[in-house]
This record gives structure tokens, C-alpha cells and sequence, in this order.
């Protein structure tokens, strides 16, 4: 890894539709040798499992940070859960945070399972800490379920930092209250994302925990606008449809846009006949008509450029007040352009003395 490692710089393992979950070590490699802090895993119910791509991640790396962004609280028995979080700490000496949050409600109704409620995600996060502090939770019965015991004997080296993704303020408030880390939304305006970090800072303020305790991502589409031209449309229109596909209304309400041009998105025939994601399935010729339905400010809420712009719009989301920012969307060798670029204008005091383990706070 480069001696001078970037903490508060992440990246996606793994993003888009890869072929082989043989691509994550390549990756991998790539990212500390670039000085990339941390790789995010977000979990897809095909090559993408995150149980075994993060132990792969953290088999392969010596300093990487590692963080499953995200699995779900039902989709495994809390002891399984916790079992994975406590064998990663112990395989990378730390380096790992447990990522949740709510679940997708098509995907999820398909399934069988409900998306969790934020009365749910909080009592988990309270049972993880209690069994990882080597405590035998006897008799569990809350909003997250009932168990008759839980304990990991012996009790683990190293805590397990929470992470959770985020949307609204119920989630931000959450995060604040119960999580170490939270990972806002892919295509946030500025607005919206300085908005989040206010809402996670006041009411850690408001409940006597330090705002500085609370890891802060930006989840910020970076695509550089010389890659082959069906890539980048899959990676900007194709990936911002796929949102609009899945939960269109909230993202929408939540930067406050328009609604008007969704309505007209999900009336496109175009858009009808694309029968899954968007950014996986549809031809370019698909992406390039479906590009010119999106308003441009839509599109806008991302870092598109060259290299150096790229880097530059990446820097200047810390001045939204977030910690850090996963560069969403593209992979290491995407990336180190980027990267190249953004450590000439990086301000290495902000980010000094920040762990690599994406949950765990800066020292105080």
C-alpha cells in the first residue's frame, strides 16, 4: 500500500454486473497499492454473497479497510451474523465493519421477508454490541425477534463497528443514536447530503454523543468521461434508472426534485420494456434514450469529468461535512486516475489520524 494511504477514500468491490467474484482479489491488490482506505461490499444474492467476498477481501489485503455495505439484519440468524463480523475482526486484526440497512421491498417481497423497521435495525445493533462485549444474551425478546441465547465464547479481540445506509432523517437519527457509520444514497445533491450530515451531527448533540463518533460516507458516483461510451452510460443513466426503478418516489423526495419527470420516466416504453435493472440489461441504444428522459440536474449529482475533475468534485464534498467518500460505481483501475489527481489537492490535515476501518472513529 501506498505509504500514504487514504482514509477517507473508498471504493466498491465488485461494481456493476461482474462476471467472477475472482475479480474482488484483483481489485483488491489494486486499491493498496493505489491508497484507496476502504472497499465497501454490497450484497447481491448471486456471486456477490458477502460473507465470502469480504473474507476474500480480507485474505488478500494487509491494510485495507472492509466494510459489507450492505447485508440485512433477516436474512441470516443473528448468531451467523455475528459469527461472520467476529471471524473478519479476527481475520484482518480489526480492519472490518458491519454493514446494514433496510432491504429493497420488491427484492424482499419476492423473498418471503419485509424490509426491517427502524425499531428492528436498532434493537440488532444493541444485541451485536452485547454479544460482542462477551456478554450471553439469555431470553432475547424485542422489535428484532426472539432468541433463546446468544454469546460468542471467548469474547472477541476486537469490537465490531456498525455501519447503516441511509435515506431519510428517521434513518439519520438512527445512525446517531445506534450505528457507527452511516452511508448516505448514491445521486444526493449537495443539498441533500449536507442536509443528512446536520440531521446525524444535531442528534448526536441532542442524545450526548460526540458528532466526531459518526462516520459520515458520501456514497458519490465517480465516472470519468473517457471510458468506452456504453460503459459510461450503463455507469450514469443506466445506474441512476436503476435507482429510479427500485425507489424512485424517495429518491425524488428526498433531494426534493420534480416528481414530473419520474412520472414520465416510468410511462416510457423504453423503460416498460426493459424487464429488470436497467443498468444491467439495457442496450445502449436503451440507455441512450432513457439518458435524455433524466433532467440533467439529476444527472449532475455525481463526479463525471476527466481525472481531475472527478477528483475535484470528490474533494469538495467534504466541504458538505462529510468523513468520507466511496467513489461508487467504478473499480481500482477505474479509479486511479482519480486517485492521482485528488492526492495533489487533498487536504491531508482534515483527514488526519482517521482509521482505515471505514465504522471506527477518530482517535479523540
Amino acid at each position: 500500500m501506498a505509504d500514504d494511504a487514504l482514509p477517507e477514500i473508498g471504493y466498491y468491490s465488485l461494481a456493476g454486473g461482474p462476471l467472477t467474484p475472482r475479480d474482488a482479489i484483483a481489485e483488491a491488490a489494486l486499491a493498496e497499492e493505489i491508497g484507496i482506505g476502504s472497499a465497501f461490499l454490497s450484497e447481491r444474492y448471486n456471486i456477490k454473497e458477502a460473507a465470502t467476498i469480504t473474507g476474500a477481501l480480507g485474505a488478500v489485503t494487509t491494510e485495507l479497510g472492509i466494510a459489507t455495505g450492505v447485508t440485512n439484519i433477516n436474512t441470516r440468524h443473528p448468531q451467523v451474523t455475528i459469527g461472520h463480523a467476529t471471524t473478519m475482526q479476527a481475520l484482518t486484526g480489526g480492519r472490518y465493519t458491519l454493514g446494514f440497512g433496510r432491504g429493497i421491498g420488491m427484492l424482499f417481497g419476492a423473498m418471503g421477508l419485509k424490509q426491517s423497521t427502524t425499531a428492528e435495525l436498532e434493537d440488532f445493533a444493541g444485541i451485536v454490541r452485547r454479544v460482542v462485549s462477551g456478554e450471553f444474551v439469555i431470553g432475547h425478546d424485542g422489535p428484532a425477534g426472539k432468541w433463546p441465547a446468544l454469546y460468542i465464547s471467548p469474547k472477541p479481540a476486537y469490537p465490531v463497528p456498525l455501519l447503516i445506509t441511509a435515506f431519510g432523517p428517521q434513518t439519520l437519527r438512527l445512525a446517531a443514536r445506534a450505528y457507527d457509520a452511516v452511508v448516505l444514497h448514491t445521486f444526493f445533491s449537495d443539498e441533500t447530503t449536507r442536509r443528512c450530515v446536520e440531521t446525524v451531527r444535531e442528534e448526536c448533540l441532542r442524545i450526548g454523543r460526540d458528532p466526531a463518533e459518526v462516520r459520515v460516507w458520501s456514497c458519490y458516483a465517480t465516472v470519468r468521461d473517457d471510458l468506452p461510451e456504453d460503459v459510461f452510460l450503463k455507469k450514469t443513466a443506466g445506474r441512476l434508472s436503476s435507482y429510479l426503478q427500485g425507489y424512485g418516489d424517495l429518491l425524488v423526495q428526498t433531494n426534493g426534485w420534480d416528481p414530473e419527470p419520474l412520472a414520465r420516466f416510468r410511462a416510457d416504453s423504453v423503460v416498460q420494456s426493459v424487464k429488470g435493472a436497467i443498468d444491467t440489461i439495457a442496450t445502449p441504444a436503451e440507455l441512450t434514450h432513457i439518458r435524455d428522459l433524466l433532467p440533467a440536474e439529476w444527472l449532475a449529482a455525481a463526479a463525471i469529468g476527466s481525472a481531475a475533475e472527478c477528483a475535484a468534485r470528490v474533494n469538495k464534498q467534504f466541504d458538505l461535512g462529510v468523513d468520507g467518500v466511496i467513489m461508487h460505481g467504478a473499480t481500482p483501475e477505474e479509479l486511479a486516475p482519480v486517485v492521482s489527481a485528488y492526492r495533489g489537492i487533498r487536504s491531508a490535515a482534515l483527514h488526519a489520524g482517521l482509521p482505515r476501518n471505514p465504522g471506527a472513529a477518530r482517535p479523540s
